[in-house]
């Protein structure tokens, strides 16, 4: 349970940045623009781990490091997928 409960409630903002990053791939804007919600993401996984391994520690600390892990990794993908040559 302890590694389930990060990771099923850090897949709730991962599709929503991996819908964001998919919907801005198909339009004609900025490659910057693209890998903002990648970008941003990451910045809010390194905030909670901070928060989870300063200020919390810890069993709860721990959830929040392996919900900034998690997030952490769909951000990866996001830029994976932001990244990958376009099939014509």
């Amino acid at each position: 349970m302890m590694l389930f409960g990060p990771l099923l409630i850090a897949c709730i903002p991962g599709i929503c940045i991996l819908l964001i990053t998919w919907w801005l791939s198909k339009k004609s804007v900025s490659l910057f623009v693209k890998l903002l919600p990648g970008l941003t993401t990451i910045v809010i996984a390194i905030v909670l781990f901070y928060i989870g391994f300063e200020n919390i520690r810890g069993f709860e600390g721990a959830a929040y490091g392996l919900f900034a892990i998690f997030l952490f990794l769909f951000a990866s993908s996001s830029f994976v997928f932001v990244r990958r040559p376009k099939a014509t």
